[in-house]
């Protein structure tokens, strides 16, 4: 495997270092062979910067006996680099009508339950309570659903809510480059698209059906997103399809990769883990743990001193609390996952269960016990209207 890959395309960078899936065995190998003085060679380096070599060793079993010496280190960065605020943010679902068969999700098009879709006026009354609940910043997502749910849906309903949010991001299905120029045009600043796992073939076996199942068009969705003028890119990898040190390892070459092409985006990262979904049998996937879900946000906040990273209410209460402290600068709270599920449809399916149940008012009252400043908006809608 080359390590070579300073002027080629992000599909090229996998496949050469075999983070694609093609070079799992080698990796897991390497993992394995880790030992304990290479953990605190690696602890003992200024943090903040990658390295996938020393990403590898943050990742490896070996590393787990120094989660608490690696917290310690990426407290003190993630106050350096930003403070002590974390930003909150409010999903709003649009749609549960989808053309995807992902094995995972609660929307496949396979599963039988009524859809609901919000007209533009309907998801104006769900952001509406949201605003009143004090957030700026509004997460629209939506399944894929185009025929309905489309750009020119997104611009108008994004034009309606740009006076009462100082921050929009989407996230939706994989568009062009010209999409998402629309979109920013329209007042839209980010985007959150999670390649769900890197490895081609596990890729392949969740996704028989769809648009979606093109790994490769999805691959280079962060391209497109980049080449629209997008001010901040959302990458990760849904935890539980494959193995998560190789999907960390993948996902922090997919970050270096766009952080170095598109330097006026910013970049994010995410860290959702599987949930409960209608029809779906989690027994049949890999679940992580939470120690190994912290050593992994650990691990790449020692890598990426300045990368966001968000945490959502998939997580329990608990854990969150204790993550907010870590290295996590963006939550959500008062979550609903389903469309209408803050105003209209409140009884409509949702994507995923969440755990965290807890208000938005409840959140911020946490974050303030524990030191930290809630933000309920990004940047100010003044600075985007130049």
């Amino acid at each position: 495997m080359t390590t070579t890959a300073r002027h080629l395309d992000i599909k090229t960078i996998l496949a050469d270092r075999g983070l694609d899936g093609s070079g799992k065995d080698i990796w897991t190998k390497r993992l394995g062979e880790i030992t304990e003085d290479e953990v605190k060679w690696a602890l003992s380096r200024k943090p903040g910067y990658y390295v996938l070599d020393r990403l590898l060793i943050l990742i490896s079993p070996a590393a787990e006996n120094f989660i608490e010496q690696m917290a310690q280190i990426a407290h003190r960065l993630t106050l350096q680099r930003f403070g002590k605020t974390v930003r909150l943010y409010a999903p709003l679902y649009l749609s549960n009508f989808c053309v995807n068969g992902c094995l995972y999700c609660g929307f496949s098009t396979n599963h039988q339950f009524p859809r609901i879709r919000l007209t533009v006026e309907q998801a104006l009354a769900d952001a509406e309570i949201i605003a009143k609940e004090g957030f700026r910043d509004l997460l629209l997502v939506s399944s894929e659903d185009k025929k309905f749910i489309g750009v020119d849906y997104m611009t108008e309903l994004a034009s309606k809510l740009r006076p009462k949010f100082s921050s929009l991001s989407v996230e939706i299905y994989q568009m062009s480059a010209d999409e998402y120029a629309k979109l920013f045009a329209a007042g839209i600043e980010g985007v959150t698209l999670y390649q769900e796992t890197y490895n081609r073939q596990t890729f392949r076996k969740y996704h028989p059906a769809g648009p979606k199942a093109d790994y490769d068009y999805r691959l280079n969705a962060a391209d497109s997103m980049g080449q629209g003028g997008m001010r901040e890119i959302g990458i990760g990898a849904l935890l539980g399809l494959d193995d998560w040190r190789l999907e960390t390892l993948a996902l922090a070459e997919h970050a270096h990769y766009l952080m170095k092409r598109y330097w006026k985006s910013r970049v994010s990262f995410s860290f959702p883990r599987l949930r409960p979904a209608k029809d779906v049998d989690r027994a049949r996937f890999n679940l992580l743990s939470d120690k190994n879900l912290v050593q992994m946000l650990l691990a790449l906040r020692l890598c990426f001193a300045d990368a966001g990273m968000t945490i959502s209410t998939r997580e329990p209460a608990h854990l969150r609390d204790q993550l907010v402290k870590l290295g996590i600068t963006r939550m959500s709270a008062g979550s609903k996952t389903n469309p209408g599920g803050y105003s209209t449809h409140a009884d409509s399916v949702g994507q995923f269960d969440i755990d965290d149940s807890r208000s938005p008012a409840q959140i911020a009252a946490m974050l303030k016990q524990a030191g930290l400043e809630p933000v309920w908006k990004d940047w100010d809608s003044a600075f985007t209207e130049t």
